[in-house]
């Protein structure tokens, strides 16, 4: 009894979110689509109160036997704690934002917030709780497909939207098709190791890999490549970033990532952790051909949120590499990137759900946006952080993610990896520059308009654009102690053996 009561007490925030869904859920049924915004309220007052559940946790660097729960399902350790605070801020970003873009997403201006957007998200994240908390094969199939079914409706959400509910059906297809191939990987993996527990796996694994249980490993990175979009798994990430609803394409570009990006660290250190030899190589091209791909995809690209869909591939070649390290330094230096990547990512798209033109049209043409530092000097002036951020060009705290992963690929003597990333990251350049350039040099196309942006909603809009500006500015580099001492307890977390 004393043990459920233990597991009990570590799933404190999951208890929290399956409670607040479920009760929003009915409130949602009855109150129906004006009940939205006080739906929404709560939704981010549970979400706070999952963040000071998990802070204490990773403060403190938690690990070990005391943060394992249902006879190693699950745990809640500092590096599960560090990816929900991720979460977290993503899923309250993704609600805060939203009022603003459903409120005028409809046929002539009219509202289309529903109340069911709070409640889906939600159960996306406890979903994705799930996934970065997950020990076990089965708990991780779980989260997974929690995550994924309430992510396909979001891409879907806009009901009267072509490009939506394309979205919506191509993200559905091919999620599963992913979901298929991990189940496969796993059901591999279990065939020949006789258990679906990660430390099982690991002791099970720790001689000589068998030709099937290779199969099984690289069928499980293969799912996971695909939720995390790197190449050769990243067809679906522009069409959808492109045609779901832009607060779902932000919550998408931040949150599944996180939690995606946690769980392959996990499986690739905990279960395979015995057999780096045969992944290493994996994810080295994975990570390289996610560089290269992303970069170039994007230099053609006319919408803007198509080049941040191409971006985000960019970025997770650079997070690989801190994968491809192998080693406790790369786990926290992924980490690291993770959370400016968050910041990174959350002023893009508020920045994009900021540009309207004067009925209040979303602009999303990159072409629309020319002499932008002329109609909207703050907006183009965010903009332009946020594309130097991205690229990674110092002062902005975007470089200090790519250094530390490069840092900790080169003190594992994957010097050439680390040389052929700096080497791509030049083009990714090009295409973040171009942007700056349309913004502030060319003649004025006077699209955007700040007459189409009004209402209580644009300051949520504009204060979380002012906190993650501030966080990806030169002043981010005051965070780094701090962040890199939370990144250091996460990582040993994960790789404790105990």
């Amino acid at each position: 009894m004393t043990d459920f009561s233990q597991s009990l007490a570590i799933i404190a925030a999951e208890e929290i979110l399956t409670v607040v869904g479920l009760v929003l859920l009915l409130a949602a049924a009855w109150m129906g689509d004006k009940g939205s915004r006080l739906i929404s309220i709560v939704a981010v007052a549970a979400l706070v109160a999952c963040a000071f559940v998990a802070a204490p946790v990773l403060c403190q660097g938690l690990m070990g036997p005391e943060t394992v729960a249902f006879m190693g399902q699950y745990k809640g350790d500092a590096f599960s704690a560090f990816a929900k605070l991720l979460i977290y801020a993503a899923g309250g970003a993704a609600l805060i934002v939203a009022p603003g873009f459903f409120g005028r997403a409809g046929v002539g201006g009219t509202s289309v917030m529903r109340a069911e957007y709070p409640v889906l998200i939600l159960f996306a994240v406890l979903g994705m709780n799930m996934m970065v908390s997950a020990t076990d094969f089965l708990t991780l199939y779980i989260g997974l497909e929690l995550n994924s079914l309430a992510a396909y409706v979001l891409a879907a959400f806009l009901r009267t939207d072509e490009r939506s509910a394309e979205a919506g059906l191509k993200y559905f297809v091919l999620g599963a098709l992913a979901s298929g191939i991990i189940l496969f990987g796993m059901s591999l993996t279990y065939g020949f190791a006789g258990t679906t527990s990660f430390a099982g796996v690991r002791v099970a694994l720790a001689g000589d890999l068998s030709t099937g249980a290779l199969f099984g490993l690289i069928f499980v990175l293969a799912g996971l490549a695909f939720k995390i979009s790197a190449v050769p798994f990243h067809m679906w990430t522009p069409d959808v970033y492109e045609g779901a609803p832009t607060p779902v394409t932000m919550f998408f570009a931040t949150a599944p990532k996180v939690a995606a990006l946690a769980l392959t660290m996990r499986v690739a250190f905990v279960p395979f952790g015995a057999q780096v030899g045969a992944w290493q190589q994996i994810v080295i091209f994975v990570s390289l051909a996610s560089i290269i791909v992303g970069a170039l995809g994007a230099i053609g690209q006319a919408n803007i949120k198509r080049l941040l869909a191409y971006s985000s591939i960019n970025n997770i070649g650079f997070l690989l590499i801190g994968l491809a390290a192998a080693t406790q330094e790369g786990a926290a230096a992924m980490l690291v990137y993770l959370a400016i990547y968050v910041a990174m990512s959350v002023a893009g798209f508020v920045v994009v759900l900021m540009l309207r033109d004067a009925a209040g049209n979303p602009v999303e043409r990159i072409a629309d946006m020319a002499g932008l530092s002329r109609t909207r000097p703050a907006l183009a002036w965010a903009l332009a952080a946020v594309m130097f951020s991205l690229a990674g060009i110092p002062p902005l705290f975007g470089f200090w993610g790519k250094f530390v992963v490069f840092q900790a690929a080169v003190n594992a003597d994957l010097i050439a990896l680390a040389a052929l990333g700096i080497a791509a990251s030049v083009i990714g350049a090009f295409y973040y520059l171009k942007v700056v350039k349309i913004a502030f040099f060319d003649e004025p196309a006077n699209v955007v308009s700040a007459a189409g942006e009004g209402g209580a909603d644009a300051l949520g809009h504009k204060v979380l654009l002012l906190i993650s500006c501030i966080a990806i500015s030169p002043l981010g580099y005051l965070l780094t102690p701090w962040i890199g001492d939370l990144a250091g307890k996460a990582a040993a977390a994960l790789f404790f053996a105990g």
